[in-house]
């Protein structure tokens, strides 16, 4: 087994640390989830921590870590008799991305199960992280119901596994750690909401710990061995540090001037539920235990605060988790008792009991991402026109491109749109958009299974298993099974889709109010993409070329950054957008052939630059009706005088043209259930 690097080798990020170090005290404050760039310790750091975790006391031979002092009654493998108990090293699981449900949460031996009765339960890793750590690194690229039955083991502290009337339940507490990075897309604010607390990290700007961090990564990998010695004295104390907050924990008060802080600062901040609260009050009981004191201040309440509301402050997907400092303190200060000290320098407890000079870590609003920056303004685009004049409600003059690059507009309010779904049966990542062959939804058929039995189908088993009980000998009134009698359970459910959207940012596009509603349209379908658990692209055109402003991701805020930041004018090289859309859904077919996407194509359906661009245009849309992509064109036309190019474009590709207005209105639903409909009857 590799050295560990030491857990207080690491150079800054206090925030981090602090949050694992009180769930280590006290894992009933509920984990922590760890938000932040790549290349920021998030992993080394959860590694770290579990050679800090004191040593547990388990029964000896029990597969589920049973305590001897006080044994699970309910134990798959008990009862237990009394016995010495045997001590080990708290354990590290870590939960790959694709893991199964059954790897999970263990899996039942069915065909014991119905041919003796027996309940064979193999544990999965809910079971082994018991009383120890499990970590789950990208824990935001997670199936959704893997999360939910995570999150669930975690507030129960038992694990349920039931199959077909068979059930097992096991004691399964444990220190939960997620780390994500947010670029690759969120969590659900309701799966958000189970972490206890939540930290952001960030790399350091300063170049002297930036040094520092690259010296001891240097040694560490010279020498693991000869590092970590260097470091026992340091790890030692954090560790009987550990020790005596956890013994000074039942000791602490939590008096009720503190308990109104906490009520009326989650009011304040109107979270949802008394989780917040709930968590609050044992984070910052486990800050006085960390801190050698017995009683709770309002101290401890700020730093728990900044610990555990921020992510619970999310309204929408695109917002960003933070907390107003300053109206934390006025809350504190009004809530709090008359005479307190009002000494606005209170220091924030770290992990080194010390000060920090910042005003409090863990509720500060992460940096802007890339997209959020604003561009500079261009000179002109590929003609040199400059901007249309036109009034709002005048025809769209044929052809008529707008030159000069366009600052950007800010979009419109997003509204809630009517499903786009892709025709057909899939069998990509669950999701739910388009219908699809899943591991849960509703049975619609069985099959022999392939692999290991994960969803019994107990009418087609009995069925199977009936005609062969006499040549196999039946006498009593079991029903004697085989394992090629074993049907697994055919579902059908919903799939998350690669929505790619192709975006006309041309000249022809730049009026300030229609960019704006064109912006809210794509917005709201990105908001609709989020809940839908799409992964979602973004390709750009305008002037002489087409661009991927943003490769496809689960990350919608990332795709809602760069939509924002979307400057326009110039020509319209339709086919260049439309070529290189084809291009990154190639790439996306090797990459995930189970995925099957929805090009959203937003433009007016103008084609100018080049020689002949509405016949290269045409062409191009043919390609992707050739390999069968679902298409929807969101027509961006207006003024008095249409000319329907929009509609000519949508035949080509084989999709359907919608409106703006179309969008958000009931008739939608009517034209788009099939987003291939019109295309097959043209």
């Amino acid at each position: 087994m590799s050295t560990p690097y030491p857990f207080t080798a690491i150079v800054g990020q206090d925030d981090l640390r602090l949050g694992l170090l009180l769930n280590a005290v006290s894992p009933a404050v509920g984990g922590v989830l760890v938000r932040g760039e790549k290349g920021t310790a998030k992993s080394t750091a959860v590694r770290a921590l579990a050679a800090l975790m004191p040593e547990v006391a388990v029964v000896p031979g029990c597969r589920f870590s049973c305590d001897p002092v006080s044994p699970d009654p309910a134990c798959p493998d008990g009862p237990h008799a009394e016995a010495a108990g045997v001590s080990r090293a708290a354990r590290t699981v870590e939960l790959p991305v694709g893991a199964s449900e059954d790897r999970l949460v263990g899996a039942l031996d069915i065909e014991r199960a119905l041919s003796e009765g027996v309940k064979a339960f193999e544990p999965g890793l809910l079971a082994d992280a018991h009383r120890g750590i499990l970590y789950v690194d990208e824990v935001n690229l997670l199936h959704d119901h893997l999360v939910d039955l995570l999150l669930d083991a975690a507030a129960m502290g038992a694990s349920y596994v039931e199959r077909e009337g068979v059930s097992v339940r096991h004691a399964a507490r444990f220190l939960l750690v997620g780390t994500m990075n947010p670029e690759e897309g969120e969590l659900r604010p309701q799966l958000l909401d189970r972490f206890g607390l939540t930290v952001e990290v960030a790399a350091s700007r300063d170049t002297d710990e930036r040094v520092e961090v690259v010296r001891r990564r240097l040694a560490y990998d010279d020498d693991p061995e000869g590092f970590a010695a260097r470091w026992a004295e340091e790890e030692n104390a954090l560790r009987r540090r550990i020790a005596d907050a956890r013994a000074l924990l039942p000791r602490v008060v939590l008096g009720d001037g503190v308990l109104r802080q906490i009520a009326a600062t989650c009011a304040a901040f109107e979270v949802d539920g008394m989780r917040a609260d709930i968590v609050m009050a044992r984070t910052a009981t486990a800050l006085a235990a960390w801190a050698g004191r017995e009683e709770v201040t309002a101290d401890d309440v700020r730093q728990a605060a900044l610990l555990a509301l921020p992510h619970r402050r999310r309204r929408n997907p695109f917002d960003a988790p933070g907390l107003d400092e300053d109206k934390l303190d006025q809350t504190l200060d009004e809530a709090g008792p008359q005479d307190d000290n009002d000494d606005d320098d209170r220091p924030d407890p770290d992990p080194d009991g010390g000060g920090n000079d910042d005003g409090g870590g863990g509720g500060g609003v992460p940096p802007q991402a890339d997209g959020d920056r604003t561009p500079p303004q261009g000179q002109g685009g590929e003609d040199g026109d400059t901007p249309s004049q036109a009034p709002e409600g005048a025809p769209d003059a044929p052809g008529r491109s707008t030159g000069a690059e366009q600052q950007p507009v800010a979009s419109a309010e997003p509204f809630r749109t009517k499903m786009l779904s892709v025709p057909g049966l899939g069998e990509g990542a669950a999701g739910r958009r388009s219908r699809a062959r899943t591991e849960h939804g509703r049975t619609t058929g069985a099959r022999r299974p392939q692999g290991s039995l994960t969803k019994l189908h107990l009418a087609a088993t009995v069925q199977a298993a009936a005609p062969h009980q006499r040549a196999r000998g039946r006498a009593g009134r079991g029903l004697v099974v085989r394992r090629d009698d074993l049907r697994q359970a055919t579902r059908e459910g919903r799939e998350g889709n690669l929505v790619l959207f192709v975006v006309d940012a041309s000249g022809s596009m730049a009026a300030r109010q229609r960019m704006s509603a064109v912006k809210g349209a794509v917005l709201s379908l990105l908001l609709d993409a989020y809940q839908r658990r799409d992964k979602v692209g973004l390709v750009t055109f305008r002037g002489k070329e087409a661009e991927v402003a943003l490769p496809p991701t689960s990350s919608v805020d990332a795709a809602a950054a760069r939509l924002e930041s979307l400057p326009t004018g110039g020509r319209t090289p339709l086919a260049a957008g439309l070529l290189k859309a084809h291009d990154v859904l190639r790439v996306e077919r090797l990459r995930d052939p189970s995925r099957r996407p929805l090009l959203v194509l937003v433009t007016d359906g103008r084609a100018t630059g080049g020689p002949e661009p509405v016949a290269l245009a045409g062409r191009a849309a043919r390609l992707h009706r050739s390999e069968g992509t679902a298409s929807v064109v969101v027509d961006c036309e207006s003024g008095y005088v249409r000319l329907g190019l929009a509609g000519e474009l949508a035949r080509e590709l084989g999709g359907t043209a919608v409106t703006l207005d179309e969008l958000r209105a009931d008739s939608i639903a009517g034209l788009v259930k099939d987003v291939t409909a019109a295309g097959r009857a043209a």
